[in-house]
């Protein structure tokens, strides 16, 4: 017999010896193959847990997530040989918090079905409860199957992305044909669902096809239109622990500049008291940001500019007191270079994953930069998705 005395990077337990155990968590015993539950082994909360593949650690009590968390950063740095001088305490989004959930849909002969992708497939699991996602959003999904079934052709599948805004549901089909007939049954729902906009995405691009309502975000007291298909942090949770930590790193600044702004998740907040130049490479983020930010007279200049092709150079970024960073899974390489050339010696950056943050981190602090704190943030529960918020001082 054999303990678990830590966890893999994507939720496996391991063994003192190395072994990989699925379905183990620390503190577990392994014997002859089974797994004996120890202490902090729970029974999961979903009847899918085993097969659908939005949840890994749903078996895993709230000390093993926390550490989970943590390890999976530190490790990461680790790798590059760095590591933070202050680790702040890991926040974990709670249960039903999820407001954006990208899923698939496919009409088969047995029927629809509709969810995540199984684990380790491409096939899809027909999901039917969900405990990550808020209760109306998971309401606002299932009330879509009839829907979709109705309209979409057999064999075909089709991506289905929801997000609860404030104006009600922001909702984008692909696949769909658009027609009379498909328009006439999408009203009809979003009126019933209370969906603010349906939006289809063909070959030629994402067309309105209802619209009774503006989907809107909230940040720092200013509403924000939402364009279809938008990047929002995936829980308002988890989303406040990264304002808060960013606001902390720059709290003293008169000129920042926000990279990779989006929406203005850190641009709005941190308008109150500063000055912000926004970038994003994402035109109708940047668009609507602008009138946002106009419309509330906050002191934020916007600017639409691709950061992986065309960087901020150091001369650019000379004048700003912070430099935030908040950019997609591929993370700033670009970017950090330019940072590192620079007269920057204050940096907030938000990342989604790790390994890309490690390999930017190792750029920063070859140039002098150094890791002063790190917040890791677990929006995705019982998952082994981790972001973070890092502070570099030079």
């Amino acid at each position: 017999m054999t303990r678990i005395v830590r966890m893999a990077a994507r939720g496996d337990g391991v063994t003192a010896d190395g072994t990989f155990v699925a379905g183990a968590v620390t503190g577990d015993a392994v014997d002859g193959g089974r797994v004996i539950p120890g202490p902090h082994h729970v029974e999961p909360v979903c009847r899918h847990v085993s097969d659908c593949g939005g949840c890994q650690l749903q078996h895993a009590d709230e000390q093993v997530l926390a550490k989970f968390a943590v390890g999976r950063v530190l490790a990461t740095l680790a790798s590059v040989d760095l590591q933070p001088e202050t680790m702040r305490p890991v926040h974990l989004s709670p249960p039903k918090s999820r407001r954006r959930v990208s899923l698939r849909a496919a009409l088969t002969a047995e029927g629809l079905v509709l969810g995540f992708n199984q684990e380790g497939s491409h096939s899809i699991f027909d999901m039917t409860e969900c405990h990550v996602m808020t209760d109306a959003l998971l309401a606002c999904v299932q009330s879509l199957r009839p829907v979709i079934a109705g309209l979409l052709k057999p064999g075909w599948m089709s991506a289905v992305a929801i997000t609860e805004t404030a104006g009600g549901f922001d909702v984008v089909l692909s696949n769909l044909e658009p027609s009379p007939k498909t328009t006439s049954v999408l009203s009809t729902w979003a009126k019933r669902a209370g969906a603010a906009r349906v939006s289809l995405e063909t070959h030629m691009g994402v067309e309105t096809a209802v619209q009774r309502a503006v989907p809107t975000m909230r940040f720092a007291g200013v509403d924000v239109e939402l364009p279809p298909g938008a990047f929002l942090q995936a829980t308002a949770d988890g989303e406040a622990a990264l304002v808060a930590a960013v606001r902390q790193m720059c709290e003293e600044a008169g000129r920042v500049a926000d990279l990779f702004s989006g929406l203005g998740t850190f641009a709005l907040p941190l308008s109150d008291h500063a000055r912000i130049m926004a970038v994003d490479g994402a035109r109708p983020a940047v668009q609507a940001l602008a009138t946002a930010a106009r419309r509330a007279r906050r002191r934020i200049e916007v600017q639409h500019r691709d950061l992986f092709r065309q960087p901020l150079a150091a001369r650019e970024l000379d004048k700003f007191d912070v430099v935030v960073l908040d950019p997609p899974r591929a993370g700033a390489k670009a970017q950090a270079e330019m940072i590192a050339a620079s007269k920057v010696d204050n940096i907030a950056y938000v990342s989604c994953n790790p390994n890309t943050f490690a390999r930017d981190a190792r750029i920063l602090c070859a140039a002098g930069f150094r890791i002063a704190e790190l917040w890791p943030v677990g929006q995705f529960r019982w998952s082994t998705h981790v972001e973070l918020a890092a502070h570099f001082i030079r």
